[in-house]
């Protein structure tokens, strides 16, 4: 019976350590330029941008996941 938490538990934090990992080794260095003054701010957004797009990625596979756990469990 906690087999399936612990699964779902194992990916959650997998999937936070790789976002993690994503954001700081390639989003974090990431520069844009060429928008004169506004440099900083297209950078800013384009990174907050992609950082929302991740966390709703995480969350679509968290529920997927959770989903799977749950048909599995009431099938069996």
């Amino acid at each position: 019976m906690r087999g399936p938490i612990y699964l779902y538990v194992l990916i959650m934090w997998a999937l936070i350590v790789a976002g993690g990992g994503v954001l700081v080794a390639i989003l974090g260095p990431l520069n844009i330029m060429g928008f004169g003054k506004y440099n900083e701010i297209v950078d800013s957004v384009v990174k907050a941008v992609i950082a929302m797009l991740l966390v709703v990625l995480w969350i679509f596979i968290m529920s997927r996941v959770k989903n799977w756990i749950f048909h599995k469990q009431v099938g069996a």
